[in-house]
């Protein structure tokens, strides 16, 4: 008998990541849902997972002390005793000046955003070579893996080094048959934002095309078909998710 596929989501305790975990247990994956800070968030994400029908585990994932912060990872696959998909959601971010931002500061988002993710595709990777049955890696990533925002060039420089090594990691792991893609999200109603999906109102963001934030169902729609039958043929690529804000760029008009 097959043992079933397991999901793990990293800071599925709310927001993107949450959402992500429940549409996965939707597709038929056990999760393993990782927290940083939100203990009771994550437990209602297991409850949620579980009502679904779905085996779920939490974790506690501290990616800002690393290596050993993410180990807790391994831990967690060992508790399923397999990996066919992981999300790498977690991520922080701080906005400073390019002429003041300090370098702990860049130190710290790199740590987390890359180093972290790094780390966490390295340890799933791994098992699922040993496993011999391929898998998904998706990295949660931003629009501004394509596109500065202004005042935060640790930020920016982080993402697009996320998904450079997106593109790495998809070639050198297909021969596993290991996909690998990024979901570049932008405004997003999330509670990162101070938002919920109820705030994803039409006319509440006019300055981008849809005129609205995406619901996080937007985000964790695509990262379920990607870890679906259905994309087989799809890896190294980044799904840009931003009701059209990358077409008109508003960020940069408070600039001119």
């Amino acid at each position: 008998m097959t043992a079933n596929k397991v999901a793990i989501v990293t800071a599925s305790d709310s927001g993107i990541g949450k959402m992500c975990a429940l549409f996965l247990a939707k597709g038929g994956y056990d999760i393993g849902v990782t927290w940083h800070s939100d203990e009771k968030g994550a437990q209602e994400t297991v409850k949620d997972v579980e009502a679904l029908g779905r085996k779920a585990i939490s974790a506690q994932l501290d990616l800002s002390k690393l290596p050993e912060g993410a180990q807790a990872l391994e831990k967690l696959i060992d508790q399923f005793g397999r990996i066919d998909v992981l999300v790498n959601n977690a991520g922080m971010m701080t906005k400073d000046a390019f002429l003041d931002v300090k370098l702990e500061d860049w130190r710290a988002i790199f740590t987390v955003d890359v180093e972290g993710a790094f780390l966490c595709s390295q340890i799933a990777a791994r098992k699922m070579v040993a496993q011999g049955e391929g898998g998904r890696i998706v990295n949660i990533t931003s629009v501004h893996e394509h596109s500065p925002l202004p005042d935060a060039s640790a930020y920016t420089s982080a993402k697009h080094a996320l998904g450079g090594l997106t593109k790495s990691m998809a070639l050198e792991l297909v021969k596993h048959n290991i996909l690998v893609n990024s979901v570049a999200p932008g405004a997003i109603a999330t509670p990162m934002n101070d938002m919920s999906n109820d705030d994803a109102k039409p006319g509440s963001m006019p300055n981008i095309p849809l005129t609205r934030p995406g619901k996080t169902q937007e985000i964790a729609s695509l990262v379920a078909w990607l870890c679906s039958e259905y994309a087989t043929y799809t890896t190294g690529q980044s799904f840009i998710v931003d009701g059209g804000f990358m077409l008109v760029n508003p960020q940069f008009e408070g600039l001119k």
